[in-house]
């Protein structure tokens, strides 16, 4: 959703095309004044890239950085050989980090953690986890990427091997820098919602549990292809067939998380839902609404006929899941839009399960 400072004319039009365009479907996602460096686990020698440096280089994944901002809030950068560049991490260490931990993978939504729509900025999320023991992980990047490999690079969004990099680079880089326990979980909402089933399919032994908060399971249906189309084509510019080739192919179901749920057994499932009818966080008085009525508007509109198509594809997953046997919980809130308290409340309200899951609970 929308930042705090109202919507201009080219962001209205832009909203009204993706407003439009979700509608028809159904019918048919600080700086810091002082920080404490910590040596990463990486040969000396290992200088850290250009973030521009071309992903042919013959340069490894590693960590190229770790920065303890508290003794809960740090910042890492690893390089990614396969997008070749270095991308940001905000990580969330428990207290007493001596003690080794499990690993939440947190990601945001279509922005990526590039805008201001994220974990960081429109939750408390640091203040929930600082008693919690565990790490929480959120890349920051991977803007209207879906968080996946593309066939393609694309003129706009990039290379963007991002299944690569957080299922196979990432974990064992962090697991040895953080002292983890092996042990993962990983949760998204809206656009990364659809992310890490696919995610968690293509790394079948990774994660123990992955949460989808707001997140279309469809990929490769009418509805789910004009969902992915209003966030790379409308939102992100990019070109939607870069990403899994024509729109008819193989690529897309290889990635519809629907058609492939049997790959989803021995993982715990959770999934969480409003129907898009205005509920207690689309009020003027809500934390991130401020009194503001265009705001409000946008996220009565814009956030409702978004939320009631993933309504729609949370059920058709809900009835997958149940007939392929995978161990399932769904939460189908009777009201709630597609915006960021409905977020924060739901990973309050699934957290106990995923800490069970994760070994903590």
């Amino acid at each position: 959703m929308m930042g705090r400072k109202g919507l201009n004319v080219r962001s209205f039009r832009s909203r009204a095309v993706l407003l439009s365009s979700v509608c028809a479907a159904v019918v048919a996602g600080t700086g810091v004044a002082s920080a404490e460096p910590v040596t990463p686990s990486v040969p000396p020698s290992s200088a850290a890239p250009s973030a521009t440096e071309p992903a042919t280089a013959k340069l490894p994944a590693r960590l190229t950085s770790l920065t303890k901002v508290s003794p809960t809030v740090w910042l890492a950068e690893v390089y990614s050989a396969a997008m070749g560049k270095t991308i940001a991490l905000d990580v969330l260490r428990p207290q007493g980090s001596e003690e080794p931990a499990p690993t939440l993978y947190l990601l945001n939504g279509a922005g990526g953690g590039e805008d201001d729509a994220t974990w960081r900025e429109k939750t408390d999320y640091q203040r929930f986890f600082a008693d919690k023991h565990v790490n929480v992980v959120t890349p920051v990047g991977g803007a209207f990427s879906y968080y996946t490999d593309w066939q393609k690079d694309d003129p706009v969004l990039g290379r963007n091997k991002w299944q690569t990099f957080l299922t196979e680079e990432l974990p064992p880089l962090l697991d040895k820098a953080l002292n983890a326990t092996g042990a993962n979980a990983i949760a998204g909402i809206s656009m990364s919602g659809t992310s890490v089933f696919n995610l968690a399919i293509s790394a079948p032994k990774l994660y123990r549990s992955v949460a989808a908060y707001s997140g279309c399971a469809r990929t490769s249906d009418p509805l789910g292809q004009a969902y992915i189309r209003t966030v790379i084509g409308d939102r992100g510019r990019g070109d939607i067939t870069n990403m899994w080739g024509p729109l008819d192919g193989p690529g897309w179901r290889a990635n519809d998380p629907y058609l492939n749920v049997d790959k989803l057994k021995g993982v715990k499932v959770y999934m969480t839902t409003g129907t898009g009818l205005p509920g207690r966080y689309d009020t003027l008085d809500a934390r991130l609404i401020d009194g503001e009525p265009s705001i409000l508007l946008d996220q009565i509109l814009m956030g409702g006929a978004i939320e009631a198509a993933v309504n729609s594809c949370t059920a058709q997953m809900e009835q997958a899941l149940k007939k392929a046997g995978v161990d399932a919980t769904v939460i189908n809130r009777p009201t709630g839009t597609h915006s960021w308290e409905y977020w924060q409340r739901d990973l309050i309200t699934t957290w106990p399960m995923i800490a069970k899951d994760l070994g903590i609970g």
